[in-house]
């Protein structure tokens, strides 16, 4: 498990770059076809979704709604409903 000095570490690499780490993750574990890999691929998917919601509020919040509209290919009205809370 990741200790706390990874994770600031992980805090200072640029965007694409600590995307670019998640994504290989993600392919690691898909490849195994293990139930353990599945089930923490489950458990993933949920946290990106918790994830997106508070990266748009966050975006919204110093921004705008409709930057994470534009973003995410959909309309001020439907991100501030899907991420509003």
């Amino acid at each position: 498990m990741a200790g706390q000095g990874q994770r600031t570490d992980l805090e200072q690499l640029p965007a694409a770059e600590l995307a670019e780490l998640a994504r290989q993750a993600l392919s690691a574990l898909a490849s195994r076809g293990s139930q353990e890999s599945f089930a923490e691929l489950l458990a993933m998917n949920a946290h990106v979704g918790q994830c997106l919601a508070e990266a748009a509020r966050s975006l919204a919040a110093n921004g705008s709604w409709s930057q994470v509209a534009d973003l995410s290919g959909t309309t001020r009205q439907a991100a501030w409903a899907r991420w509003r809370t």
